[in-house]
């Protein structure tokens, strides 16, 4: 597996994506302690050295500053780790049989991400809570992120990141749902969040049953988000599918759209720098999407509003009745 995620993004040609990926998490009844005490060996293993740890922290603790994959064995856990550096790789036995469930470190996140870089593959995050309303799978405080067949399910958020204009997030093959809530204070939280960020790449991903926010918000410069669904048929008091309230640059395209009926906002599926003009808008692509309307929904709407000056590049985007192409506000 590639361990650089800028390479990994550059695996992928925008043009010539498959087809959209429905991920379904799969779920076990058998404890991360019970896996542990049928192998008779811990649940968190070194890749290379073989090392076995009963926790995820203390596996993650081992590799330190350094660089290393920790193998984790199928299980639901109940706990969660912080990475304070290095770059290091969570890895599932068996994508969608490893469960963090329920508890967030720092009242964050199951996995706190402060380090050089992380990846993260076939893990599932669920049922995470805290106080703020931020509860996360994932929480990426600084460094590249990467994130493969993977699952984010009836949380506060899915991914939440802060910003780092020299990073770069990719996510590829996973399911966002149930997730997002704009219960809190502070304001809504998303299925996912990034923050000022150079690249974010989402690919082959699902998006669905969203609890309130947007299913997409990022502050990156540039933005490629292609071959993905984003199912609102069953969404509850939801936005926006895509928001990019800064601007960006970049491509979303090849994507499936249904608005649905229970919204907070449904004046727009896509929104572009509707907070402010920080990043350059000019030449955001957004081709061969197909959008429609749930059954049942009786208003028009508009596929993308554009607060920017800038010019957009749209063609060859397929929308039902009740959906005009384009708004400039």
């Amino acid at each position: 597996m590639d361990r650089n995620p800028s390479a990994i993004a550059a695996r992928f040609s925008m043009k010539h994506l498959p087809g959209i990926a429905l991920c379904l998490a799969a779920g076990l009844s058998l404890s991360g302690n019970a896996a542990w005490a049928q192998s008779g060996n811990a649940p968190f293993t070194l890749a290379g050295t073989g090392q076995h740890f009963p926790t995820l922290q203390a596996a993650v603790k081992a590799i330190g500053t350094g660089s290393g994959t920790i193998s984790i064995a199928p299980g639901t856990y109940r706990e969660c780790a912080v990475q304070e550096g290095g770059a290091i790789s969570y890895l599932a036995e068996e994508p969608g049989t490893v469960i963090f469930d329920g508890v967030a470190c720092e009242g964050k996140a199951a996995l706190v991400l402060r380090g050089q870089s992380a990846e993260v593959s076939g893990l599932t995050f669920r049922n995470i809570e805290v106080r703020d309303y931020n509860g996360a799978g994932i929480r990426l405080e600084g460094g590249d992120l990467t994130v493969a067949e993977s699952w984010f399910q009836n949380s506060q958020q899915g991914i939440l990141s802060a910003g780092d204009p020299t990073g770069t997030i990719v996510i590829d093959r996973s399911t966002f749902t149930g997730l997002g809530t704009c219960a809190g204070p502070g304001g809504c939280a998303h299925s996912l969040y990034i923050g000022d960020y150079k690249l974010l790449r989402v690919t082959r991903s699902r998006f669905e049953k969203g609890r309130g926010g947007h299913y997409v918000k990022s502050r990156a410069g540039q933005v490629q988000i292609a071959s993905c669904s984003f199912d609102d048929s069953q969404g509850r008091a939801t936005n926006y599918m895509i928001d990019l309230p800064a601007g960006a640059t970049g491509q979303i395209s090849n994507n499936w759209f249904v608005q649905g009926r229970d919204k907070e906002n449904h004046s727009a599926l896509i929104a572009v720098a509707a907070e402010n003009r920080h990043n350059s808008s000019a030449g955001l692509t957004i081709v061969g999407n197909d959008a429609r309307l749930a059954p049942g929904v009786g208003w028009s709407t508009v596929f993308v509003a554009n607060w920017s000056d800038d010019q957009l590049d749209m063609e060859g985007n397929a929308l039902s009745n009740g959906i005009r192409p384009y708004e400039k506000r």
